[in-house]
């Protein structure tokens, strides 16, 4: 293309060419105008003087030779052909600059623009639209301006059709204010006009000023056509509008825009972004002659809808149907099926079939390619894709950011995030949400702050999902009250906002407040979903507030309609492992309408634990094992319960069983931030740099709380192994360390917190309450599991991880009430009759 501006600028070095290249770097054209600037006029005078007169064509023969040229012909020849024209009026400028914008050489058509200026042809009405047009490809906001002022100095600020250009032009920058305010100045508005507007608001996701623009269309009486009908049927569907999405779907019925294949594929979509999917199938089945465009809205509807296998069905009966060849559409709309299937093998056929066809290169399809390996655990495959893109939106960032968090890849993800912002590139909400997981999992305190001090100047504070996660960080790293300072402020609360600040509450073991917060929620008309109620069964399993899990339990069927998933029956059998009645639990298993998971075996296992129940417990963790061999906890619980009813030799033969198969139980290490910097700590840990002061510290605390009278359960060690495992006794453990370290190295005062990354044994729970006692601090730590705060001798979980041994007994009686409400819930219809549920429980 250098070659060829240099052959249009100065035709007396042209040498013919065959072809012209498709697409020229704007580097590269910016080079050649530095090197080769616009000759002067008097240059370009004698130049014209040099033509040979007798191979001059006539001037009308030689304009309609460029028009043809430009429509069929190779561009350079029709370069070749403009510049040996001795006068060029505007007409022949305004043929070769539409040939440039149409060609896609955006650059050069404002070039040859500012030339025409400059050789003194005044551009025209037929000019600027396709000037703006390359200033809309350009992504130049700075030309377009230009052109405008330009334009409207000339008069020309009136016509109808430029302004509509500038409309688009505007409404494609991200401008749609400036759009908006050009569009109330018009006189004269056409129907492009009224279209351009409703276009430009769906663009930027607008939905609502869109179909209000579309409303004082009809009320214009401007007559709809299928531009107007498509952008208010995308308006409906980014606002979830289905009742206007209906009355829009009757006027089309009313216009005869029905058998229109746009206006079809339109239609399937917004019922299926609008959550009508059966709405989407009925219309979708009696379309006649399905396009590949219908086809893909309704696999995207099926995807929309969380129905994965209907999406992959809907494929393959579009192939044995219709004989369709999918299309680049069709990939992008099926990867997320696959994605939340975890469906990896599909997944890569479909690549392998992208890659086939040429699709690869496709910006969205890299990226839903990044997103569907990353949610596959196939973070390698996606680390090589992201890493091989050729243009990377702020979207591909925000996936990749997301498949390192799914991962656990917090350190990659924070990397990931300063090299965003080395590249010049400006984060989005989605963005600063995903990094934020990652700082809430790992990050110290200061970071926490320091994070938050940057989401606040950069204004993302005002974007109520980047608040949640906030909230969110906050209650991860141990801060309830930095975590509850953010949720007061959040403008517009959303459900979303109440459920992380109820979760909040739960995982830092303040259960009663928790149900107060649902409650105020309540107040507020606030409408809950399934993700409440998992926070608020939670916050009653973990403070055992087991009336009142039940009472939520049914109001959440009974009230809400909201069906139970395998999470709220999860806590549910939390709670009946705490009241110790482990046939009803296991009856409650078997009558689940879902499928149990590792989950919920898992809580029968550790009630089993509780209780010293072998028989429960064999029958769990067998469960557990068909499901997740490689399962851990299963392991460790089940040598503790042996451990503690001294069957020493089936405590070797699970230790065997784990040696054989290459499990390893987690290695305890727990962390404290001091000054700034986090300090690590593993049991008997001898590195650390002031490690004989805090060995010194911890034995003047283990001697004032009389630690060193204390029997520590040592039970599930065989007698053999007792002298060994007292040398390492919880009186060394990492969490203490920790403790210890943070009470030297801090300022009176100021509460501690501490992280851990297995449970708190009972020992170390029993020990903290007595130091937060006679230290008069508060102490907190985070386990696996939740937050315990430890302040003047108790902890907010109430003994939860030793309830099994003090707080419930298992004789307990449940009101007459809870069994009626329970029974519709938990039960098939059929099964059992209210009696014989009454009896099992008094049992």
């Amino acid at each position: 293309m250098a070659a060829l501006l240099t052959h249009a600028t100065l035709p007396i070095s042209y040498s013919p060419m065959k072809s012209l290249p498709p697409k020229c770097s704007l580097a590269t054209t910016r080079n050649y105008k530095a090197v080769n600037p616009i000759p002067s006029k008097s240059a370009l005078k004698q130049e014209r003087r040099k033509i040979n007169p007798s191979k001059r064509l006539p001037m009308y023969e030689k304009t309609q030779s460029l028009c043809s040229l430009v429509e069929s012909g190779p561009l350079s020849d029709a370069l070749h052909l403009f510049e040996e024209m001795p006068q060029r009026e505007a007409f022949a400028w305004n043929v070769i600059i539409r040939g440039l914008v149409d060609a896609g050489f955006f650059d050069e058509a404002i070039h040859y623009y500012y030339r025409m200026q400059f050789e003194e042809t005044k551009p025209d009405y037929f000019t600027y639209p396709f000037v703006i047009k390359a200033c809309a490809g350009l992504l130049s906001l700075n030309h377009g301006q230009k052109a405008h002022a330009r334009l409207t100095k000339c008069g020309l600020g009136v016509d109808v059709y430029i302004c509509n250009s500038l409309i688009a032009m505007y409404a494609k920058l991200g401008f749609v204010e400036c759009a908006e305010r050009l569009f109330e100045e018009m006189v004269i508005r056409d129907l492009v006009s009224w279209n351009s507007m409703i276009s430009a608001y769906v663009s930027i996701g607008d939905g609502c000023r869109a179909l209000m623009y579309f409303c004082s269309m009809q009320a214009s009486g401007m007559v709809r056509d299928r531009f107007s009908i498509i952008g208010a049927l995308g308006a409906c569907s980014l606002e979830c509008f289905p009742e206007k999405g209906k009355e829009i779907h009757c006027q089309v019925i009313k216009l005869g825009l029905d058998m229109d294949v746009m206006v079809q594929t339109a239609i399937v979509d917004m019922y299926g972004k609008c959550l009508e999917v059966k709405y989407a199938e009925r219309y979708f089945n009696g379309i006649v002659h399905k396009s590949i465009g219908a086809w893909n809205a309704m696999i995207g509807s099926y995807v929309v809808n969380d129905l994965q296998h209907e999406s992959l069905a809907c494929l393959k009966k579009m192939q044995d149907d219709d004989k369709l060849v999918p299309d680049v559409i069709t990939t992008i709309n099926l990867l997320p099926a696959c994605a939340q299937l975890g469906a990896l093998q599909q997944g890569r056929s479909i690549h392998g079939f992208a890659f086939r066809q040429g699709f690869v290169s496709h910006p969205v399809l890299e990226t839903a390619l990044v997103d569907m390996y990353g949610k596959c655990r196939r973070l390698s495959l996606a680390k090589i894709l992201f890493s091989q893109m050729t243009s990377k939106t702020s979207v591909s960032w925000n996936v990749m950011a997301a498949a390192y968090v799914r991962n656990g890849c917090y350190t990659e993800a924070l990397q990931l995030f300063q090299s965003f912002l080395k590249a010049d590139m400006e984060p989005d909400a989605f963005l600063i949400t995903s990094i934020l997981s990652a700082y809430a999992e790992f990050a110290l305190q200061r970071e926490c702050e320091q994070i938050h001090a940057y989401i606040a100047k950069s204004g993302f504070v005002l974007s109520t999902s980047v608040s949640n996660a906030i909230v969110h960080m906050y209650a991860t790293c141990g801060d309830l009250i930095s975590a509850r300072k953010v949720f007061d402020g959040i403008f517009h609360k959303d459900v979303v906002s109440w459920n992380t600040i109820i979760m909040a509450y739960a995982l830092h073991c303040f259960g009663k407040d928790a149900v107060e917060l649902f409650k105020e929620m309540q107040e507020k008309n606030i409408q809950p979903n399934g993700s409440t109620f998992v926070s608020l069964l939670s916050s009653c399993s973990i403070a055992g507030m087991v009336d009142e899990g039940w009472k939520y339990f049914n109001l959440m069927k009974r009230e809400y309609g909201i069906d139970p998933g395998i999470e709220h029956y999860g806590c549910m059998l939390d709670l009946l492992g705490r009241r110790g009645n482990l046939d009803l639990a296991l009856r409650f298993i078997e009558e689940m309408p879902l499928v149990p998971t590792s989950r919920i075996w898992g809580s029968l296992l550790a009630a089993s634990r509780n209780r010293k129940s072998t028989e429960f417990a064999e029958y769990a963790a067998k469960h557990i094992l068909s499901l997740d061999q490689d399962n851990t906890g299963c392991y460790v619980l089940l040598s503790n319960l042996y451990a503690k009813l001294e069957r020493w030799e089936d405590v070797e033969r699970i230790h065997f069983i784990m040696s054989k198969e290459g499990i390893e139980r987690t290695v305890g290490c727990s962390t404290v931030e001091i000054d700034g910097k986090v300090q690590r700590f593993f049991n008997h840990d001898q590195c650390h740099k002031e490690i004989s002061k805090i060995y010194d510290a911890l034995d003047v605390i283990s001697t004032k709380i009389g630690e060193h009278n204390y029997v520590h359960t040592l039970a599930r060690f065989s007698p053999t192994k007792v002298a060994k495992k007292r040398e390492n006794s919880p009186e060394l453990h990492s969490v203490r360390l920790a403790i210890t370290s943070g009470l030297i190295s801090t300022t009176i005062g100021r509460a501690i917190i501490v992280r851990k990354n297995i449970r708190l044994c009972e020992d170390c729970h029993v020990v903290a309450k007595k130091i937060s006692e006679i230290t008069k601090r508060e102490i907190v730590v985070g386990d696996s599991k939740i937050f315990h705060h430890f302040k003047c001798g108790k902890c907010s979980c109430g003994d939860y991880c030793s309830y099994h041994l003090t707080l419930f007994s298992t004789s307990v009686v449940a009101p007459e009430e809870v069994v009626k409400e329970v029974m519709p819930v938990f039960l098939d219809d059929g099964v059992c009759n209210g009696n014989d549920v009454s009896k099992h429980w008094h049992s």
